[in-house]
């Protein structure tokens, strides 16, 4: 049986397979799990939530670059913490999951783990992560304006219709770098 595993562990994808798994988990469980220790109540460390909560300044920074795109659109926001609304339209609450950690955690443990050189695989982390932050914000500038919770589009939630289009993008995003990868004298 051991033999059996170490000759499965030796097979590139099997190991890819592996680590891009427990890489993802760990990701994603560092997020929910910073989320916890810097939101009041149970496991609660103020130091990390009045100094290091990346998770605040993440949402901060999403709702205010958003309501930024809708002030240029001549739309009046109001914004609070957790909130951005549109005087005579629509907004959205943002909830931890609005900020794309599950998809941005499957996209980082992809180009962490994909075998192969590393020359380049800096730039693709930081082009995607930009991309899915970038395609957030249309989505939330979208269902400031336009978003009917009776009448949802394709019958979908929109965190679902989000998930499908910016995975699309992603899939796209890694065939387009996997072809520039595979050509020899581009070797990443």
């Amino acid at each position: 049986m051991i033999k059996f595993l170490k000759s499965l562990w030796s097979e590139p994808y099997f190991k890819f397979i592996i680590c891009f798994i427990a890489l993802y988990l760990l990701l994603y469980g560092f997020n929910t799990a910073y989320i916890g220790i810097t939101a009041k109540g149970g496991i609660y460390i103020p130091f990390l939530d009045q100094h290091l909560n990346y998770i605040n300044w993440w949402r901060t920074f999403t709702i205010e670059s958003t309501a930024t795109i809708l002030r240029w659109l001549d739309y009046t926001t109001y914004t609070n913490e957790y909130q951005l609304r549109v005087i005579s339209k629509k907004g959205f609450t943002m909830v931890y999951t609005c900020l794309g950690y599950g998809i941005m955690s499957v996209f980082a443990a992809f180009v962490f783990t994909f075998p192969g050189k590393i020359k380049f695989r800096y730039g693709f982390l930081v082009l995607g992560l930009l991309i899915i932050q970038l395609l957030n914000t249309v989505r939330l500038v979208l269902l400031s304006l336009y978003w009917n919770k009776k009448a949802p589009l394709f019958n979908m939630d929109h965190h679902d219709l989000f998930n499908i289009v910016v995975y699309a993008v992603l899939i796209l995003l890694v065939y387009i770098w996997l072809k520039y990868v595979s050509k020899p004298n581009n070797n990443i």
